[in-house]
């Protein structure tokens, strides 16, 4: 978890132990008149847990300050803009992450992307985003409305055709080589990424394994207009506006970039990993 995440959290704790001691309660009474344990109470005021909206909304009607709600709600949602967790952005199922990807991809005009370990969701087919949305959500407690959530990633992929945004793609060769669908699924995503190797609005380079890195691989991360990173790990996603972090990721990307190979070089190591598959 981000520090700057954990001192948000605890500061919407601070002001929630502030609203009960308004209200003359002590925890325990707290609880009682919610129906809560003791334990939740005491989590929420110290920054342990992050609470749900509607349990900012009991807590600000369950202290006599029901006008407390919108303040609190917006406290937590300008928190959760930089962390989001998959267990809470999965409670309503895949697809309306995808949906929250896709109005941030129609804002953004030049997206730049490093993926270590998968095709980026923008240029994968169907049959692989399937596979690789049903092997995660055989780890997440979720809804499992994996059609829905593929026809939404396919459905973002028409932004690719608008000549007036830039993307640029760089992806890791053993993302070409890791197998998260049959070999048959793999053997058509690479028969689909190479056309994107030449130039134009989309640009796709390609790390070898036997490059001599400037930085370590790392995670996955994409970039907007310059002024937004999202990055994930296996428990959350981060929406990173910090200028700060923004030109840390930039300068991660600059470093991958050049042990990047383009055109003829990249179109190699694609043929490469389908001989591997026997292709």
């Amino acid at each position: 978890m981000s520090t700057d995440y954990q001192q948000a959290r605890l500061s919407l704790g601070v002001r929630l132990r502030e609203l009960r001691a308004e209200g003359g309660l002590t925890g325990r009474q707290l609880a009682d008149r919610l129906g809560w344990t003791q334990s939740k109470v005491s989590k929420l005021e110290n920054g342990k847990q992050t609470p749900t909206i509607a349990d900012l909304a009991a807590w600000a009607k369950g202290t006599g300050c029901p006008d407390a709600t919108t303040e609190l709600t917006g406290r937590l949602r300008g928190l959760e803009t930089q962390y989001r967790s998959w267990r809470r952005q999965l409670a309503g199922g895949y697809r309306p992450v995808q949906e929250a990807h896709w109005a941030q991809a129609r804002k953004t005009r030049c997206r730049r992307s490093f993926d270590p370990t998968l095709i980026p969701g923008l240029l994968q087919t169907a049959d692989y985003a399937r596979a690789v949305l049903t092997r995660y959500a055989a780890i997440h407690s979720a809804p499992r409305d994996i059609e829905a959530a593929v026809q939404a990633r396919m459905g973002r992929q028409d932004i690719l055709c608008d000549p007036t945004r830039a993307f640029h793609f760089l992806i890791w060769e053993g993302a070409l080589r890791a197998r998260p669908c049959s070999s048959a699924a793999l053997s058509t995503q690479l028969d689909r990424l190479a056309p994107r190797l030449g130039p134009g609005n989309v640009r796709v380079g390609i790390i070898p394994f036997e490059a001599d890195m400037h930085v370590p691989a790392g995670v996955g991360f994409s970039i907007h207009d310059d002024e937004l990173v999202i990055t994930e790990t296996w428990h959350a996603e981060m929406w990173l506006d910090d200028p700060g972090d923004v030109a840390l990721h930039m300068r991660a990307w600059e470093a991958l970039n050049r042990n990047a190979v383009y055109g003829t070089d990249a179109h190699r190591l694609v043929t490469r990993a389908k001989r591997s598959l026997g292709a």
